[in-house]
């Protein structure tokens, strides 16, 4: 019998202890892994390539820089970030080490591999010293963590002073007709999607429900202030499907 006094969060629509989501998202992420990169394409058309792009052009990687990619998966914003960058490093940080295996996989993770580590680790509880990195991102991936908050604080403490932190995330259309549309789409083709190309409908079920419940762009820029971060912005991508935020630790 769960106690009554047990921390509860979501997973998806799913009220969950907040001890059980962390394993709960391991799996879903374990179980898409091989299909993730061609899911991606096939649930955004491609556009998430686009929206990752924007992400670098705002971002500007410099040589020498240290990037810590949490969440980082098969390291697209890793590969993106060192091409860009030139001579810099970059850790990338995942929790489902079948993702990082499927990036070491990939043909850039071979070609840049002096500039790489691959690190399994939670976003709220970094295995790193304070001050280490100059760039912190997390692409799609601050939604399925327990407690947001937590991982805003570790990327604070984790950045140096004049590093930068850099979020990538589905959000909230602000037409309400074109929210609507985009719900109907959402929940009726990307599970169909999920079930004929990764054989999976559950997870990609999960995954829509928890943009749903990802706080809008207003309140998520203003949880990244009270983690400390200053000249806090963002950006909407396609209309506010997708938003990105950028903070400084001043």
């Amino acid at each position: 019998m769960s106690n009554s006094n047990e921390k509860t969060t979501h997973f998806g629509f799913r009220t969950v202890a907040e001890d059980e989501k962390a394993g709960m998202v391991h799996g879903v992420f374990s179980n898409v892994a091989s299909k993730y990169d061609v899911m991606n394409d096939a649930m955004s058309m491609g556009i998430h390539r686009i929206w990752k792009d924007a992400m670098m052009n705002w971002l500007a990687p410099r040589a020498g820089q240290k990037l810590l990619d949490v969440a980082g998966g098969t390291g697209d914003i890793s590969f993106r970030f060192l091409k860009r960058a030139g001579r810099a490093h970059a850790t990338v940080l995942d929790l489902t080490e079948p993702m990082l295996v499927e990036g070491a996989k990939r043909a850039e993770a071979s070609q840049l591999a002096d500039q790489l580590d691959w690190v399994v680790g939670d976003a709220m509880a970094l295995p790193f010293k304070d001050n280490t990195f100059d760039v912190y991102t997390i692409s799609f991936g601050i939604r399925n963590v327990t407690r947001i908050a937590d991982a805003l604080s570790e990327a604070y403490r984790v950045l140096r002073p004049g590093g930068r932190l850099m979020v990538l995330e589905f959000s909230q259309i602000p037409n309400d007709m074109m929210q609507k549309v985009y719900d109907l789409y959402s929940f009726n083709i990307i599970p169909r999607l999920g079930q004929l190309i990764a054989n999976d409908r559950d997870s990609y079920q999960y995954l829509i429900e928890s943009i749903r419940k990802f706080p809008d762009q207003e309140t998520f820029a203003q949880m990244i202030r009270e983690a400390g971060f200053e000249n806090v912005k963002y950006r909407n991508m396609s209309m506010g499907i997708a938003a990105l935020h950028s903070g400084w630790k001043i």
